[in-house]
């Protein structure tokens, strides 16, 4: 979880700026006569979703948010405010690149059911059946890990062996994998099962986690028309992705790792993937219209696989239940299917209303954004 910053040093920093003025790029909205729809199903102005927007960049001292919205399964405003670095103040423009953290879960998912319909691997057959995991090799319970519970965070791990402790009671070494608990029979949120998922999707697929991002450039990003959601590092992500910041500094941290020997050639399923907003919006349409899988792939995903347990703070916020790759939230409109993402210093979030295929998708280069996201999803609720 990000840690709390002193507001006043950003926004001291930040206040000379008028958001309305630099570092945005026009936005965009269409058809002509598209309407912007809250949760609610009222309409809301632009003016008022601007004045928002301002108000919370201000307040919360995000230095910059690249956002869109979605109304009848149609993008129609994207925008692009704020500057890359506290430091060089330079202005962020439609091709600046965030980091999606954790909503790389989602898009991974995706492509792990195209796989499924495919043949390549069954969503409930143990992974070490495919390829064996000597990190975890020590505990005979995972060999009940399925794609399923990894997917769903049913696996049994931590989130990250590097950065979360674990009972003293299993003196486990530092750095070494452990189980919480038999995997399947608990909620466990775990990047560590996406690590190990990607795994065996490359060996399945006769590549590795460095050459992995190729196959889904060709599988998913191009046949979507994403033109820019990597996995892995590239030239274009140098040349264009802002900086993150954390408590109002510039951090200059050039890629998102979990393990000591991890650098921008890695396949991130958890957290690797860098992108826009307008491009992951386009993602999570075309995921949501079931373009390029089944229906009863799509259901799937949507369906309640597991409940959070009520101590579990993503309850506190709303998720009470988690499909594959997505978050379950029930609300007094309809269900909404979300995801977060918290690398630290790069924030994001979506959350999309399927009753009335309306959402919302964003990404910051601080760590204000899980404030953001809460802050925008009662805005659209009260709305």
């Amino acid at each position: 979880m990000a840690k709390s910053i002193s507001e006043n040093n950003m926004k001291s920093d930040l206040k000379i700026y008028n958001w309305l003025a630099i570092g945005l790029m026009a936005c965009t909205i269409y058809p002509a006569n598209a309407q912007l729809k809250t949760f609610s199903g009222q309409n809301m102005p632009v003016k008022r979703l601007e004045r928002f927007i301002s108000q919370q960049m201000d307040s919360l001292g995000m230095p910059a948010l690249s956002i869109a919205f979605i109304s009848n399964n149609k993008i129609i405003y994207h925008k692009a405010w704020g500057i890359n670095d506290v430091n060089t103040r330079t202005p962020v423009n439609d091709a600046s690149i965030f980091e999606a953290a954790s909503m790389s879960k989602t898009a991974f998912t995706y492509w792990v059911m195209q796989m499924a319909e495919k043949g390549k691997l069954n969503l409930d057959t143990p992974l070490y059946r495919y390829l064996p995991y000597p990190d975890i090799a020590q505990d005979k319970r995972y060999k009940l890990i399925t794609a399923r519970m990894v997917l769903s965070h049913q696996a049994g791990f931590p989130n990250w062996r590097y950065f979360e402790k674990p009972d003293s009671a299993l003196h486990v070494k530092y750095g070494d994998l452990w189980l919480k608990f038999t995997p399947g029979t608990q909620f466990a949120y775990s990047g560590e099962g996406y690590h190990y998922l990607a795994q065996v999707v490359a060996y399945l697929n006769h590549v590795d986690l460095k050459t992995l991002n190729t196959l889904y450039q060709q599988e998913v990003s191009r046949p979507f028309g994403l033109q820019h959601f990597y996995f892995s590092g590239n030239s274009y992500i140098t040349q264009h992705k802002v900086s993150g910041h954390s408590k109002g500094k510039s951090i200059g941290r050039p890629w998102p790792i979990s393990f000591p020997k991890q650098d921008s050639s890695w396949f991130g399923a958890a957290g690797g993937l860098h992108t826009e907003s307008m491009d992951y919006a386009r993602f999570l349409i075309a995921l949501m219209e079931h373009k390029g899988i089944r229906k009863t792939s799509l259901d799937e995903m949507l369906k309640e696989q597991v409940k959070v347990p009520p101590t579990d703070d993503a309850f506190t916020s709303g998720e009470k239940a988690w499909g594959l790759g997505i978050a379950i939230m029930p609300t007094v409109y309809g269900t909404i299917y979300e995801h977060g993402g918290n690398n630290g210093d790069f924030q994001s979030g979506f959350k999309y209303l399927k009753a009335r295929r309306t959402g919302f998708v964003f990404f910051t280069n601080c760590d204000k954004g899980s404030i953001f996201n809460n802050n925008l999803t009662a805005f659209m609720m009260a709305h």
